[in-house]
């Protein structure tokens, strides 16, 4: 999932530069999204590691 963050993230960097702001607006958004995601499945994840059920 912070691979494909990422990934969107050079996607609006590229797409900025290139002059297309709504799209990099999308892409960023769709970015932030994703890596907040990640950050709270890493977190349950990383307070959950070692407990079995």
């Amino acid at each position: 999932m912070l691979h494909w963050s990422l990934m969107f993230l050079v996607f609006a960097l590229i797409a900025a530069v290139l002059g297309f702001g709504g799209l990099a607006g999308a892409a960023v958004g769709i970015a932030k999204v994703l890596f907040f995601v990640f950050l709270v499945v890493w977190l349950i994840a990383f307070l959950t590691r070692g407990r079995v059920a």
